[in-house]
């Protein structure tokens, strides 16, 4: 069947049973596949034939749900790693080298801001951090002729900044290079950014998709999109041969599916990033509800921000699902119909008053998790931006008082009451 909707696909994309084979996905619990010939197994590693020959590079479980993940996003092909780290670092890596340099959102993840800005920085790459509610023209002035790519985050954590991703699109297009689009808040349930020009998507599975907080993990989906021949100048390692694998042009010999199988070839054979098959069960055991458990993500988060700006010990709250909010309407364009169940917001008597608040809550528990079903919260220029100095952490949107609180599947009226009680409980 073609053009199946979302939830369709949460349920039943990417193991599709044989006669007689197991209804429900099976645990290739396996680190290796036999073959009855050499010959066999030497095309295998020619990439000759398709198969599976170790799990470091690919396993059948893991391969099932990157499929499904591939078809959530209208991508052509995608590839599950260890953690959504994991899925960032590879997916820039995958066509940067020492030299090159990269234009990011400075208001993303504090982690994807450190890996760029500090680890990638040892291997040699680049980063320029801009604000995305710049101009075209001002972002215009961080391209440099050895960019090579554009990174951003849909909705960004813990910011809640809402990319515009055509804006970004058009510039990284502008200059021959991919946009590459974070959407782990988002999901593909709320936003598909291929639609809207980006080509390349990441996710942290760890957190909605899963959804339990049960395993970590990472997906990187390809558009297919974006014409690396047409720009092989910037790109050798696509459109120039292989020498690791006896000279193999990716982009001539998988044509739309080259970035995925450069990733999984070369990356994934060298560096080991993989996603085990048990946690792959467990991940798309969580997609299957992933329909289901969004839209009520959604609700429940705003129930809880509209709630948040009525009481007068909240200094502020940042939602995009509030009409007030300075991203309300991006996101009624990109995210119509619901942006995620986080929500920033900051309390009158600033960081003590916010330690004191999350010291007091019942049911939101302190964890430097996010996006799961139970409600959490973190104070971020503590916890998950620690690392930042305090100048970076205005650059990534991120106050000394700000509360991440992610907004569980509990009875909305339980969380608020939970917040209500741990505001007075936090009064000096």
């Amino acid at each position: 069947m073609q053009n199946m909707s979302p939830d369709t696909i949460c349920i039943q994309g990417g193991w599709q049973p044989g006669n007689g084979e197991a209804r429900i996905l099976p645990i290739y619990q396996s680190t290796t596949f036999k073959y009855s010939t050499s010959e066999y197994m030497g095309k295998l590693f020619d990439l000759e034939e398709a198969g599976y020959f170790y799990s470091r590079l690919q396993n059948p479980t893991c391969d099932a749900v990157a499929a499904k993940i591939c078809a959530l996003e209208g991508g052509v092909a995608a590839m599950l790693t260890s953690s959504g780290q994991a899925a960032n670092f590879l997916a820039l890596f995958n066509i940067c080298e020492a030299g090159s340099h990269i234009v990011s959102s400075a208001t993303i993840y504090g982690g994807s801001t450190n890996l760029m800005a500090v680890t990638m920085k040892k291997m040699g790459i680049q980063v320029t951090l801009v604000d995305p509610d710049a101009s075209e023209e001002e972002l215009e002035k961080a391209f440099r002729p050895n960019t090579r790519a554009v990174f951003g985050e849909t909705i960004a954590n813990p910011s809640l900044v809402v990319l515009d991703i055509e804006k970004f699109a058009r510039l990284a297009h502008k200059h021959g290079v991919p946009l590459i689009v974070d959407n782990t808040f988002a999901t593909p349930i709320n936003c598909r950014p291929f639609q809207w020009g980006a080509d390349i998507v990441t996710h942290s599975t760890t957190k909605y998709m899963d959804g339990h907080a049960a395993t970590v993990g990472g997906c990187i989906v390809d558009s297919g999109n974006f014409d690396w021949m047409a720009h092989r100048e910037l790109f050798p390692g696509l459109t120039t041969p292989d020498e690791s694998y006896h000279g193999i042009v990716y982009a001539e010999k998988f044509g739309k599916l080259a970035y995925i199988e450069k990733a999984t070839a070369q990356l994934m054979r060298d560096l080991g990033t993989c996603q085990s098959p048990m946690n792959a069960f467990l991940l798309n055991l969580g997609l299957e509800a992933l329909h289901l458990r969004v839209p009520r993500h959604c609700e429940n988060a705003q129930k809880v921000a509209e709630h948040l700006a009525s009481l007068p010990e909240v200094a502020w709250v940042n939602y995009p699902g509030l009409p007030g909010s300075k991203y309300h309407e991006l996101a009624q364009k990109y995210l119509p119909n619901g942006s995620c169940g986080v929500i920033s917001f900051g309390l009158k008597g600033g960081r003590e008053r916010a330690s004191r608040f999350m010291d007091q809550l019942k049911l939101g528990a302190i964890v430097t998790h996010v996006a799961d079903a139970r409600t959490s919260v973190l104070h971020p220029a503590s916890h998950t931006h620690r690392q930042l100095t305090d100048e970076q952490l205005v650059e990534a949107g991120v106050q000394p008082e700000m509360i991440r609180f992610s907004v569980g599947l509990e009875a909305a009226e339980d969380i608020i009451a939970d917040i209500d009680q741990a505001i007075a409980a936090s009064k000096e």
